[in-house]
């Protein structure tokens, strides 16, 4: 919406756009084929795969966390099953050179206790998700989205007052951009950019997330946390738009166990599973193909080094484990459900772009070997003093799978001894935030539709560049490429990680679960997520 030339025409634009984005917004919600009949109970439980570190938005930074967040909070704007941009809390916006923006809440909305949301609180919710004080994962996505004073703010140059965003009443909030981003509303449907409630921040501090104090704005309110046992959400009458909500209850369990994920499915107990363990693919697909459901998923599985810990500060190292993981084997052997394997960070179509692969990616696996086999005698690993490090995952069946084929590649290729580590989610996250590892399991979920949300992870300035990677030339590419979206400056910060590999990529990931089909309205987008708002249970 931008290059409006004067006020009177914003005004006849924002009326016209938010009566359009009203009726725009009723596809964020359970739509009911007509004829449908319904199960007098509408309940539904789903697996998350994990106990969340938090429910606080500023606090958390996986899908494991903003899966549920996602039920329990809305966000200004939030992108709909087409790819198109819809309102939320927002009804409508505008801009006049994509610098300032100016966004216009719903009169109606409220927290889930009843009272008002307001400009205030958005304010309040960017500012501390910047605040140095917080230690989000997060705290530098505003800086990503360019708004003004976000690099100062976050490296305590200046105060939060003196971010770009301000509540011009309770129902209208500005945000100032250094520069005009094109992903800027894209990036605005990120939880961690959903407000929350200063006044219950304020009143209960960290305790905040407790169920008996809680207060959010989504479809649902948590009613129960027990922990390593379910998490439950409630209908939130006060929701905006509570009157196409269906469910009336879910209960979201922290089974980290595919098995007992599947087998917990197969007896009822749960109606859709977090994943699908790849040894019981295959014979779900003959017995129960109506079941599964597949899709592409904008996710990357990767291997993270500590690039500040020898021996992984030295190229020759990181490009050798790289070469010698023959990732056909694990996509085709180990999992077997349509994954692909990854020689970049980059996943397929992100953006709307096709980037070139590294050299490497077209050899044979003998040719990788042989040549890893060299690197790695460069570096001074050998026979007579072999590499030996510990590798790091998160517990679950398919992570130790892979880990224990990998450090067997390893093992085979190179003569390295990888001693396989499994902690609990939260336990692994602390550690790697604290750079607690040699080389440790990750994957990113695309925070938005860009190549950015996957290079800035290796960014000398983001807090969550975990990697500890450091190169001067990559970050001046990351903002040039901000500044103009440029394909070339995206190819050439990729070609940088290609080389210098300060994480291995493995394979990029497909959605997969086990739905019911009394379940009705599910559909996973790009980043894994589905909506309990968008879901019904049909009678059976």
């Amino acid at each position: 919406m931008s290059k409006i030339i004067n006020n009177k025409k914003i005004k006849l634009l924002t009326c016209a756009m938010a009566l359009m984005l009203n009726n725009i917004a009723l596809s964020y919600a359970a739509v009911i084929p007509e004829g449908t009949k319904l199960a007098a109970k509408q309940e539904i439980v789903r697996n998350n795969g994990a106990e969340p570190a938090s429910l606080d938005t500023h606090k958390v930074s996986s899908n494991v966390e903003f899966n549920i967040i996602s039920d329990f909070f809305d966000g200004l704007i939030q992108v709909n099953k087409q790819g198109k941009i819809e309102p939320r809390l927002a009804a409508s916006w505008e801009t006049q050179d994509n610098k300032k923006w100016v966004f216009h809440l719903r009169k109606d909305i409220k927290w889930s206790d009843g009272s008002p949301i307001t400009a205030h609180d958005v304010v309040f919710s960017w500012r501390r998700l910047i605040d140095p004080d917080t230690v989000s994962p997060y705290g530098s996505y505003l800086e990503n989205a360019s708004v003004v004073n976000a690099n100062e703010v976050l490296t305590g140059k200046k105060k939060t007052e003196e971010l770009g965003i301000k509540a011009l009443d309770d129902k209208t909030l500005e945000v100032r951009l250094d520069k005009p981003v094109g992903d800027f509303l894209q990036m605005l449907t990120h939880p961690a950019m959903f407000p929350i409630s200063e006044k219950a921040v304020k009143k209960h501090g960290d305790k905040w997330t407790r169920p008996e104090v809680f207060i959010g704005s989504g479809p649902y309110k948590l009613s129960e946390w027990v922990v390593n046992e379910k998490i439950v959400g409630v209908r939130n009458t006060q929701h905006w738009d509570d009157k196409n909500t269906v469910i009336n209850k879910v209960t979201y369990l922290p089974l980290s166990s595919e098995k007992a994920d599947l087998n917990r499915y197969l007896a009822g107990e749960i109606d859709i599973t977090f994943t699908i363990a790849a040894e019981s693919f295959p014979s779900l697909k003959k017995s129960l193909p109506d079941e599964i459901k597949l899709s592409p998923k904008a996710t990357v599985y990767f291997y993270e080094f500590n690039n500040k810990k020898p021996p992984f500060n030295d190229v020759r190292v990181r490009q050798a484990l790289s070469l010698a993981v023959d990732r056909n084997i694990i996509v085709d052997k180990i999992l077997g459900q349509g994954q692909l394997p990854a020689y970049t960070m980059l996943t397929p179509d992100i953006g709307g772009f096709n980037f070139k692969q590294p050299d490497y990616a077209s050899w044979t696996q003998e040719q990788r070997i042989t040549k890893a086999k060299e690197l790695l005698n460069d570096a001074g690993f050998n026979q007579n003093n072999p590499l030996t490090f510990n590798l790091l995952y998160n517990t679950q069946e398919g992570h130790k799978k892979i880990a224990i084929a990998v450090s067997s590649m390893w093992k085979k290729n190179l003569g390295v001894n990888a001693v396989l580590q499994n902690q609990e989610w939260k336990v692994m996250l602390d550690n790697m935030h604290q750079g607690k590892f040699d080389v440790i399991r990750r994957a990113w979920v695309a925070d938005y539709d860009s190549p950015m949300t996957f290079l800035s992870l290796f960014s000398s300035k983001q807090v969550k560049n975990t990697s500890l990677y450091t190169n001067d030339e990559f970050d001046q590419l990351l903002e040039k490429v901000s500044e103009t979206n440029d394909k070339n400056y995206y190819q050439k910060a990729s070609d940088i990680l290609t080389k210098e590999l300060p994480a291995i990529p493995i394979y990029f990931y497909v959605n997969h679960n086990m739905v019911k089909p009394y379940v009705g309205g599910f559909h996973a987008n790009t980043r894994g997520e589905y909506f309990t708002k968008d879901l019904y249970i049909i009678e059976n």
